[in-house]
């Protein structure tokens, strides 16, 4: 593909951007440790928004792979995995992070966390967010045990694993470098993360 422009996710914040049916972006975990959670909204409502419920059952599996079709709330096709040049270990269990997720842990003032990024960056689009769907975790460690427990995986990743998500209809898709630096899923060290556009066809250099 052929690059069009590269946008910052910086750490511990979000961005969202609009994508027409059939653009693409690539979510590139730059330093290789941290999380991306990821949304996406119809154009026509954001009450109408990419589903991890409705996608694990579509697809019959814990996380999407390359060709898998996510899934909104209405059970549409919104966006595609379309390339997954890292571990292939993304989250779909794990709710976003929120003020009251690090009063639990123990913050005693305001923590960074993905929920507000979200609502942040979705306002910058003059977008207004009423809920937080659970996101789709790039890059997020989440092993499950034998017994069904869930662990706070550290990251499996390398400096320049990519994602590419490639729209199936008008939508806003939503980004937040994870603020996490408590428990291990980003290394304990937030970072930026890049977002790479590309146009509606894939280059003949594809």
């Amino acid at each position: 593909m052929t690059i069009n422009c590269d946008e910052v996710i910086p750490a511990r914040h979000g961005k969202a951007i609009r994508l027409r049916k059939g653009e693409a972006v690539a979510v590139v975990n730059t330093h290789g440790t941290q999380v991306v959670d990821t949304w996406a909204f119809c154009v026509e409502d954001p009450a109408h928004y990419m589903s991890m419920e409705h996608t694990r059952v579509e697809n019959g599996r814990l996380m999407p792979a390359v060709g898998h079709m996510l899934f909104t709330n209405q059970r549409e096709p919104i966006l595609v995995l379309e390339e997954d040049r890292s571990p292939g270990i993304h989250d779909t269990i794990m709710a976003a992070c929120d003020r009251w997720r690090y009063e639990r842990l123990g913050c005693q003032e305001y923590h960074r966390n993905c929920a507000d990024n979200l609502v942040e960056a979705m306002a910058e689009l003059g977008v207004a967010v009423t809920e937080i769907p659970a996101p789709l975790n790039l890059f997020m460690n989440i092993p499950v045990g034998q017994d069904m427990s869930l662990t706070q995986g550290t990251p499996l990743g390398q400096p320049g694993d990519h994602v590419v998500l490639r729209a199936q209809r008008d939508c806003i898709v939503a980004f937040s470098a994870c603020p996490q630096d408590i428990t291990p899923i980003n290394g304990r060290m937030p970072t930026d993360a890049h977002l790479r556009l590309f146009p509606l066809t894939i280059g003949a250099d594809a």
